[in-house]
């Protein structure tokens, strides 16, 4: 009897090994508006946040993090606090170090980037500078990358879109999704950003519009195709007031058909009552 035990118990272990190693790894994608430092945030300022701002994207166990607002000394102190990761971006204002960056984070153990760059949201995008009505420079930055541990190929895209310019948000929007078209061929494509735009707005409804004869590339909320029902609160920006209820969300987080979202959260972790940025996270855990 005991010989039959360690027999069926035996089994049952290297059965489960070897279904475990067969399953798909998936991936943790978040998206972050960081909120820039401003001496005008009072209790909010960097300063205060930065150590609870790591926190979250540590604990949280992010393989990818688009980040908005991001200033160089902002990320260079997330890169001391999380060695794991490394990154890649530009500033804004010069295509160097100056103004904000639309920074991708990325575990250094698990992805190769294959390709990184920058465009300017603009009738320009090859050169720094302001389009359509935008009240400021606005910028798209995306890589292309490959996962050791699974040996799939990916892009992701990262923006953040002008919080005034109407009209800048939509040819923004229909940039980046030409853009993607010429870049990305069938490959997979994840695409995160603070979009300044609610789900009934025309820009999110550009990047979420059905092929057609100019575009054929499909983008979907990574929400609605979530396998799990969506975790937090229904909106995004709080302007740092911890009992606001946003009702819908500016900060997306869109994937490409052929990528299976496992479960879509809105993250509004609080430390002893305070909020680490002016805009909730969105998480979401993947596989191609």
């Amino acid at each position: 009897m005991k010989k039959n035990r360690f027999v069926i118990g035996s089994s049952l272990f290297l059965i489960f090994v070897f279904t475990t190693c067969m399953l798909p790894q998936s991936l943790r994608v978040m998206t972050f508006n960081i909120r820039l430092d401003s001496p005008n945030d009072g209790e909010n300022i960097w300063s205060n946040r930065k150590a609870n701002f790591v926190s979250m994207i540590k604990f949280h166990k992010a393989d990818l993090v688009g980040l908005q607002e991001a200033q160089k000394h902002q990320i260079d102190y997330i890169q001391k606090q999380l060695p794991e990761y490394s990154w890649f971006g530009i500033g804004r204002d010069d295509g160097k170090n100056g103004g904000e960056f639309t920074a991708i984070f990325y575990r250094k153990d698990r992805f190769d980037t294959l390709e990184t760059s920058t465009f300017w949201c603009s009738e320009t995008p090859e050169h720094p500078g302001m389009g359509w009505d935008a009240a400021y420079q606005r910028i798209t930055t995306y890589g292309k990358f490959k996962d050791r541990s699974t040996e799939k190929t990916f892009y992701l895209f990262n923006t953040h879109l002008d919080n005034e310019g109407e009209i800048a948000r939509l040819e923004s929007a229909k940039l980046i999704k030409r853009k993607m078209e010429m870049i990305c061929g069938n490959l997979p494509l994840i695409f995160t950003g603070d979009f300044n735009s609610f789900p009934d707005s025309p820009p999110y409804k550009v990047i979420t519009a059905k092929p057609d004869s100019n575009v054929s590339l499909e983008l979907f909320d990574s929400q609605f195709i979530s396998q799990t029902k969506h975790h937090g609160p229904s909106g995004t920006f709080t302007g740092f007031d911890i009992l606001a209820k946003p009702a819908k969300p500016i900060d997306f987080i869109f994937v490409r058909k052929g990528i299976s979202v496992l479960s879509h959260g809105t993250l509004s972790d609080s430390f002893d009552g305070f909020l680490p940025s002016d805009h909730y996270a969105v998480v979401v855990d993947i596989i191609f």
